[in-house]
């Protein structure tokens, strides 16, 4: 059995890794070769582990697997956590992380992705697992998972896999000492830090693209916060 952990790029899937590791004692692989992520900030941190199997073979298993993906959703029948953040904070966070020379030019480059398999642009990602709506793809506010990354975490695995039990005297790591493991990766760790990030232009390109809409106003997102 398959539960993906799903998320567009820089929306709090690593920190979400983390929780679901100290907080369960479960482990997740990832729907790609490498795991960069596990790599850079180590994988006793993030609750690595490599796929034992192939994705067809894990989800005949009757063995629980948790897979991080970033991709667009391909699978309709699964388990799913989706993890859902403003759109114009997952861009700027992403454009900060690639460590492109020019700022702007990369933001310009993630707005502007149209690619239909992959990550592709927000909206198109974001939507891909949330429509339809369904009962076993459970969403996960970034805004809840900061907020109150307990309550939320044990509040989905109750929903999603009931048969999982947190561990007694879990310990949940703060900000800053995320931050102090790795200050760029992360990075500012609240919502709103495209309102000082984002050009104006770049504000309007986001805006202009249909997905983009109706992913924002289905999350509830203002144009104007």
């Amino acid at each position: 059995m398959i539960i993906w952990v799903a998320s567009f790029p820089r929306s709090g899937n690593t920190f979400l890794r983390i929780l679901l590791n100290q907080l369960y004692g479960v482990h997740t692989s990832t729907v790609y070769d490498v795991d960069g992520v596990a790599a850079r900030l180590g994988p006793e941190v993030v609750g690595y582990e490599e796929r034992p199997a192939s994705i067809e073979e894990m989800r005949a298993s009757e063995k629980l697997h948790f897979i991080k993906t970033d991709r667009q959703r391909t699978w309709e029948e699964d388990r799913a956590i989706c993890l859902v953040r403003d759109g114009r904070d997952s861009i700027v966070s992403w454009a900060h992380l690639t460590g492109a020379t020019d700022f702007e030019t990369e933001l310009r480059t993630i707005i502007n992705r149209r690619d239909e398999i992959g990550t592709g642009n927000w909206g198109r990602n974001v939507l891909s697992w949330l429509r339809p709506p369904a009962p076993h793809r459970i969403v996960l506010r970034y805004e809840d998972l900061i907020g109150e990354p307990r309550r939320t975490v044990e509040r989905t695995l109750a929903t999603l896999a009931p048969e999982l039990q947190p561990l007694p005297d879990a310990r949940i790591p703060t900000f800053a000492e995320l931050h102090q493991l790795d200050g760029d990766f992360f990075r500012r760790g609240h919502p709103g830090t495209h309102t000082d990030e984002l050009p104006e232009d770049l504000h309007q390109l986001f805006w202009s693209r249909p997905d983009n809409v109706t992913a924002m106003e289905l999350l509830g997102y203002s144009r104007y916060s």
